[in-house]
């Protein structure tokens, strides 16, 4: 398995408030983003894999509605994570 227990509890325990606490926005979308690391870089391998071409782009997604969500609530806290992350241009 590619991710285990401990790295996920370490991207709640650095990106989000606390470690049991996995419904923080920050959280998830940094979790989001290392698995949508991980399948770009299986997609690169397979290309013909559409079942995780389809995984892949409703990660997308749901980072990107966390995002808008981030952007409306608080922007400060969106540029934060947007930086930590690198996600943006």
């Amino acid at each position: 398995m590619y991710l285990t227990k401990e790295q996920k509890a370490s991207f709640f325990e650095t990106y989000g408030k606390s470690k049991q606490n996995t419904g923080s926005a920050e959280g998830q979308i940094a979790l989001f983003t290392y698995r949508i690391k991980h399948l770009t870089e299986h997609l690169k391998e397979h290309k013909k894999d559409l079942n995780t071409r389809r995984s892949l782009v409703l990660l997308v997604g749901k980072r990107r509605r966390l995002l808008d969500y981030l952007i409306k609530t608080d922007i400060e806290r969106y540029r934060h994570i947007i930086k930590e992350l690198g996600i943006r241009k």
